[in-house]
């Protein structure tokens, strides 16, 4: 019998959690699944998915613009809870923080099992004073929960601990096999949108410091805007350093591959994250790469100091600064690392990824029918 598989998140705008439910979607439904996607909107730039995949709107309607907030938060769960009672999938599995909450209070009644997903470092994120209230209520109502990271399950109660899995996020294929660089650029690279949490305004100033050094190096940044004022704020840092011919914001890419592959160094200078897709591409590609060692843990939790690559305390902008220098003035190391770095597409493949998700889902499927 066919299993049918439903999503839940707001969009499929371009970002990480995006980008991992829209491959899981297409796998699933190459895999025979029926699968639905419910979402709240839709995105300007958005991730495209497999024409098997079905997507539903669950959002808020035109008639529901001008209703108070506690209303339309209350439609949101009404209509995806209408969407569960319709379809009936085997499983509903939400992605990030608004969508687990709206997710739990959809499904009571409806006998769909629901797999939460923890997409972002929880501190900062699940401890505002509504959340104190909304976890304890509904996470023990969950069927699962999948986190990226140790760092991310140590912060959350037992109960949801022991009811969890840790996985990595899937590597896009492009990523994976590419052939080492004869001979590496003189170019320090970073891919990632321009938004506070990544800290960039550090990364310029390390590396104008680094230029002094190694006047031949220039810095290339790969990411479009967020809108919420880091462009110029790195366009005023390279405005009053005279940077502009040697730092470049080279805007958003769709072929990371061949435009990273031969720096010699990856800068990730986050103060946060989840698991960065952006790292674990870097990873694939083998570069060198100084990161970070930001909370929840993901660059830990994918990387080893001195082995795979060079973690560095967050918001240490000397730190940062050494590391760069480091494997720009040692070749040999950098590319030791990079090898190593390599190795994280044999655990972080989409088959591999693709399976631990496809085995949980079937257990939790499974678990729910000898309950009954």
């Amino acid at each position: 019998m066919m299993r049918k598989i439903a999503f839940h998140l707001n969009c499929l705008e371009q970002g990480g959690a995006e980008r991992v439910v829209s491959n899981l979607a297409d796998q699933f439904a190459r895999e025979g699944y029926e699968v639905l996607l419910a979402t709240e909107w839709y995105g300007e730039n958005e991730f495209r998915v497999d024409e098997k995949v079905r997507r539903i709107h669950v959002g808020l309607r035109e008639k529901d613009q001008k209703k108070s907030r506690i209303t339309q938060f209350l439609l949101r769960v009404k209509y995806l809870r209408e969407f569960l009672k319709k379809e009936q999938p085997d499983i509903l599995i939400a992605f990030a923080q608004r969508a687990n909450y709206r997710a739990l209070m959809a499904a009571p009644g409806t006998k769909v099992p629901v797999l939460i997903s923890i997409r972002t470092d929880p501190a900062g994120h699940y401890d505002a004073f509504t959340d104190k209230i909304q976890i304890p209520l509904l996470f023990p109502k969950a069927a699962g929960c999948v986190f990226q990271t140790e760092g991310q399950r140590e912060f959350f109660a037992p109960y949801l601990q022991k009811n969890s899995r840790i996985i990595l996020n899937p590597i896009h294929d492009k990523y994976i096999g590419n052939p080492e660089p004869e001979k590496r650029k003189k170019e320090v690279v970073q891919s990632g949108r321009l938004v506070d949490f990544k800290n960039q305004p550090m990364l310029l100033r390390a590396f104008i410091k680094v230029h002094e050094k190694h006047p031949d190096y220039i810095l290339k940044i790969y990411g479009g805007d967020s809108f919420d004022g880091t462009k110029e704020i790195l366009e005023a840092i390279i405005k009053e350093n005279d940077a502009a011919e040697y730092i470049q914001l080279m805007g958003a890419s769709d072929s990371l591959e061949k435009d990273l592959t031969d720096a010699a160094v990856y800068a990730f200078s986050s103060d946060w994250e989840g698991l960065p897709n952006a790292l674990l591409e870097a990873m694939a590609l083998g570069l060198p790469i100084v990161a970070t060692d930001c909370p929840c843990g993901g660059p830990r939790t994918v990387m080893e100091d001195g082995v795979n690559g060079l973690l560095v305390q967050i918001k240490n902008q000397e730190a940062f600064e050494d590391g760069m220098n480091k494997l720009i003035e040692d070749p040999k190391l950098g590319e030791r690392l990079g090898r190593n770095a390599r190795k994280i597409s044999e655990i972080a493949n989409s088959a591999a990824i693709f399976e631990q998700w496809r085995d949980y889902i079937e257990e939790i499927i499974l678990g729910k029918k000898e309950r009954r």
